[in-house]
Formats: C-alpha cells, structure tokens, sequence
C-alpha cells in the first residue's frame, strides 16, 4: 500500500503533469484499466485511451490552464484533493474548483479518479 508521503508524490506529480498539457503523459500516470471522471456524474472514461482522449479533448478546446491541489488528504489507498482549475478560453477564464478523489495502485498509478463539481463551482470571468 502506498504511503501518504507517496500519495502526495503522486498528486505533486499529477498537478505538474496536468499542467504540463501532455494527454499522453497524463494518462500513464493511470493504470491500464483505470476508470476516470470528470464530473463524477458524467460517463467514466474507462482505460488509458479513453483518459488521453478526454484529455486532449480538453487541451483542444483551451487555450492554457492552471491546475492547484490547495489541499491533499490521504487515507490507505486513497487520496483527495481540494482542487481548481482555470481554463483560458478564447472569451475568457472559466474556473472550476472542487474535490478529486483518486484511488492508488500498488505501483503508484491511479486506478480511478472521480471529480466532484457542479455548476455551483464554475465561474466566468
């Protein structure tokens, strides 16, 4: 099982790889099989391909980002961020703040993600 100073590793790792905009880099930090979503509510993106995809779905419709874990709170496996994201669109910033929560794999990887956020927690500027 993955030690807390590990599981921060991991979300240190996950914040800079995030910002670095690399979908492909971003998805080998999951395992294979991993299930991500983002929203929690929306259909999972199940397995390494469907996480690069929605990533560079993502980068596509962006101009930049800033991803920021303000606070990360590990337990066994398990770790969760209080996270934000600003998304620099061509007609403005839109930010999104919330919770993510990650499930480790012995190996370091992430075998799920799911994001807790709802329009409550989107903003335009």
């Amino acid at each position: 099982m993955p030690t807390p100073d590990e599981l921060r590793h991991a979300v240190d790792t996950y914040v800079a790889t995030i910002n670095a905009r690399d979908p492909e880099a971003i998805a080998a930090l999951f395992t294979e099989e991993a299930v991500q979503a983002d929203p929690a509510s929306a259909p999972p993106n199940v397995g390494r391909r469907a996480i690069t995809d929605f990533f560079a779905n993502g980068i596509a419709a962006s101009e930049s980002w800033e991803f920021a874990a303000a606070a990360v709170h590990t337990c066994a496996s398990t770790v969760a961020i209080d996270f934000s994201i600003a998304v620099h669109l061509g007609s403005g910033t839109m930010r999104i703040s919330g919770i993510e929560v990650f499930e480790s794999a012995e190996d370091g990887r992430f075998l799920s993600a799911h994001a807790y956020w709802d329009d409550a927690d989107v903003s335009f500027a």
